[in-house]
């Protein structure tokens, strides 16, 4: 009974939000390049709610938003609502959190379950 070996990775195929290109506790150089990946829901412009769909937004040094709740928009709160997957970003030197949530066409976030924090350190 020969089974084919699962790639390390299969118990992290759940559907959610996560980093494509980078990992908690890696360390970057600024600007630094960030690529958004959704398994699950299909990404599209904000602009209408559909069922299962819906954008990314990129929070600087803060914590996921909680389901319902319309995501912030300010100078940590950055919205992808044109549908975008990936983003390079400015950052300070040293550590950081970047928390990928996503949310609906009208910015309801789809809470903690749809959200993914890393901590990473600039150079």
């Amino acid at each position: 009974c020969n089974q084919p070996a699962k790639p390390e990775s299969a118990a992290s195929q759940k559907d959610g939000v996560y980093f494509v290109n980078l990992k908690d506790g890696d360390k970057v150089k600024s600007p630094v390049f960030i690529e958004m990946g959704v398994r699950g829901m299909t990404v599209e412009p904000a602009g209408k709610v559909n069922e299962g769909k819906g954008h990314n937004h990129l929070i600087v040094d803060g914590s996921f938003t909680e389901k319902g709740q319309m995501v912030p928009a300010d100078e940590t709160h950055i919205h992808f609502g044109k549908g975008q997957t990936s983003d390079t970003l400015k950052l300070s030197p040293g550590s950081h959190t970047l928390t990928l949530q996503f949310a609906n066409g009208m910015h309801e976030s789809y809470g903690q379950d749809w959200s993914k924090t890393i901590a990473v350190t600039v150079e």
